[in-house]
């Protein structure tokens, strides 16, 4: 889980949007955006592929970094 907050995190400030941005680009709570950087809960599958999009990154260069 660690290397998955790390990875949303700096995708994030990658594509230059904030916490907010994202939350209303996903339609969910700027809390969710939150809790899924600092590891308390994780984007589902549907909700990681339309980050990926939002991001302009690979799926799984956001949830599959390998240590």
């Amino acid at each position: 889980m660690d290397s998955l907050k790390i990875s949303l995190a700096a995708a994030r400030v990658n594509a230059k949007m904030t916490q907010d941005d994202v939350s209303k680009a996903l339609g969910v709570t700027k809390q969710t955006v939150v809790n899924w950087e600092n590891g308390r809960s994780e984007p589902s599958v549907s909700q990681g592929l339309k980050l990926s999009d939002i991001y302009k990154m690979p799926f799984d260069t956001i949830f599959f970094l390998k240590e």
